[in-house]
């Protein structure tokens, strides 16, 4: 592809309203094309404003040339989490089950201990609300038709145990203790999941311009399983055809921002519903720059 690419104005518009609501490059490309536009074609000029749009950069107005397609497509950076098969984590070592280059993830083994995740539990128990999500347009929380959990949030640092575990994940994922956000715990009863989302920020809203602001891109993630459902509740990452099913203590990990700032599409994830049983899980996301939460 040497040419110069140009699209409409109808086509601009229908691809941001679409990054905007948090729809991956894969299944708009697949539209067009099923509308009759060439796949190339319609991957260069997806993939193009996508980038622009996901970054904040300057989003092309009516035409794109091999430069910026180029530019656009992930790079995968080496890996923030350490190599080797087991990781050594302040207080413990960490067995990696399973590592994937494309998205770079990793199943680990015992990140916490069974009284750990029973500990956990029983201090978010009494403090669960409903689960929100952020309006993409307008960056209120908002309740969701796409994620049916209770949660809550620990403060960084919170008290001994999320100490321990907040300096344990900080060596584990690479990163300063203070570049976390507060662990979340979420509790998913039966048929609970949340729907096809990404983890890092799209600047589509003042909230979330501000939250970049403050602190950077969000850049990886550790969901940590604190009980074994009955049924049902893996994680999965639908364009890259990965499932993970939950264990107690052990934990998913995944990066998707990389040095020069670009966000992975093939980190869009989802939890599938829980069949029988509930599931429990603590996510810890990384940033860039230290956390520095809406005042």
């Amino acid at each position: 592809m040497n040419a110069r690419i140009a699209f409409t104005p109808q086509l601009r518009d229908w691809v941001l309203q679409n990054v905007d609501r948090g729809v991956p490059p894969a299944p708009l490309v697949r539209d067009l094309a099923e509308q009759g536009f060439d796949a190339q074609t319609a991957a260069a000029v997806v993939e193009t404003l996508w980038a622009a749009r996901a970054s904040g950069a300057p989003v092309p107005a009516a035409e794109i040339d091999p430069g910026q397609v180029q530019a656009a497509r992930y790079r995968y950076d080496a890996a923030r989490l350490p190599a080797g098969n087991a990781i050594a984590a302040g207080d413990r070592s960490v067995r990696v089950a399973l590592r994937c280059e494309r998205p770079a993830m990793a199943v680990l083994d015992g990140v916490l201990s069974p009284q750990e995740c029973d500990e956990l539990v029983a201090l978010a128990r009494p403090r669960l609300q409903a689960s929100t999500i952020v309006d993409p347009a307008s960056g209120a929380d908002v309740a969701s038709l796409g994620r049916s959990s209770e949660g809550m949030f620990f403060r960084p640092q919170e008290g001994p145990l999320v100490q321990r575990i907040d300096r344990r994940l900080s060596q584990l994922m690479g990163l300063p203790v203070e570049n976390g956000e507060g662990l979340q715990v979420l509790r998913y009863g039966s048929g609970g999941l949340s729907a096809p989302h990404f983890d890092f920020l799209l600047p589509a809203n003042t909230a979330n311009r501000a939250s970049l602001e403050r602190s950077g891109q969000r850049v990886s993630t550790l969901v940590m399983y604190l009980n074994d459902p009955e049924q049902g509740g893996e994680t999965v990452f639908p364009e890259a055809g990965i499932a993970v099913a939950p264990r107690k203590g052990s934990a998913l990990y995944f990066e998707y921002c990389n040095g020069a700032g670009q966000l992975d599409p093939l980190s869009l994830h989802a939890a599938l519903p829980v069949l029988a049983g509930e599931k429990w899980v603590a996510t810890r996301w990384m940033r860039q720059r230290a956390f520095r939460p809406a005042a």
